[in-house]
């Protein structure tokens, strides 16, 4: 019984907030195959969980990925 967990930031997507409902059926329904397809796992027992991260949550080399962002730049 796979468990897959998916972290990604709130950010792009449709209305730049974060990924829509259909970018989230699309990584589910590929990651559910690609388990299928490498593994062989049964995609009724297979689960993914996606879950959405405020930017300023996420840190890169010791910084918040804005501030991050702002070094490199």
């Amino acid at each position: 019984m796979p468990y897959v967990n998916i972290k990604i930031t709130r950010e792009g997507g449709p209305d730049g907030r974060g990924p829509g409902p259909e970018d989230k059926t699309r990584l589910i329904a590929g990651v559910t195959d690609l388990l299928q397809r490498v593994l062989g796992k049964d995609p009724s027992t297979t689960f993914v969980i996606i879950e959405e991260v405020a930017l300023e949550d996420w840190g890169i080399g010791g910084l918040p990925v804005p501030e991050y962002r702002k070094a490199r730049s």
